[in-house]
């Protein structure tokens, strides 16, 4: 596996792990509708958390949330809408960005709430 894919599936891990900490339930791990794959889709009270995992080994080219571009964000409100519609949630939907930064052994993890979309 490609260092970036291990990077990858550590960050997501990361996150898991942090939401679950924090309380919230994960319902879904890397769910795919059409272009759209969706990192997490955790619950947390009447809340339904899109989370999207950014990872990066460095920030020398900007911060991971800044990775988030305007065509992944309708790809991901697309795939929500439909998965909300075919578990029938009557829930409030945040979308999440968790983002990953590893410095040396470890890593720095920052999970911004209502990040760049709300509906």
């Amino acid at each position: 596996m490609a260092q970036h894919n291990q990077l990858g599936k550590k960050g997501e891990q990361l996150a898991v792990d942090l939401l679950l900490k924090k309380g919230y339930d994960i319902l879904e791990c890397n769910y795919r509708f059409d272009k759209a794959e969706v990192d997490i889709i955790a619950q947390h009270g009447d809340t339904l958390a899109v989370v999207e995992v950014k990872t990066r080994s460095t920030s020398d080219f900007g911060n991971p949330q800044d990775f988030v571009k305007p065509k992944q964000i309708k790809n991901l409100v697309k795939a929500v809408d439909e998965y909300i519609t075919v578990n029938k949630l009557d829930l409030e939907v945040r979308f999440d960005i968790i983002a990953i930064i590893k410095n040396g052994k470890s890593f720095n993890v920052e999970h911004l709430e209502n990040a760049f979309y709300h509906f």
